[in-house]
């Protein structure tokens, strides 16, 4: 069975790692020590407070079943368990990559695929 998670990253920073072949966080996930993933369910919520705003974001999904035991979930400050990957993230793992952008009334696009 197939789990797909969700990764928002400035475009830079996944097209940095697309070059050398693994993804090792961004800046906030080098800095908490993990790198933060959102199910399908929360990854809406998750641009908008922590991502307003920004434009050239990339939207990467993953196959959590792939990451192993390095995946743990944990609760948040609000009781919901999300997905911490505890190491990189291989390009094995991945499934899409790509643009997110923000719509003329200033909030992400995400595709179809995200919302149903």
């Amino acid at each position: 069975m197939t789990e797909i998670i969700y990764k928002i990253s400035p475009r830079d920073a996944w097209q940095q790692a697309v070059e050398v072949g693994v993804f090792r966080g961004a800046p906030v996930d080098e800095l908490d020590g993990y790198i933060h993933f959102s199910t399908a369910a929360q990854v809406v919520e998750t641009a908008a407070k922590h991502f307003a705003g920004q434009d050239d974001l990339m939207l990467v999904a993953v196959d959590a079943v792939r990451l192993g035991d390095a995946l743990k979930w944990e609760p948040s400050r609000g009781g919901a368990l999300f997905p911490h990957l505890y190491g990189p993230l291989p390009m094995e793992a991945v499934s899409l990559s790509e643009a997110l952008p923000l719509g003329p009334d200033g909030v992400h696009v995400f595709p179809e695929s995200v919302m149903s």
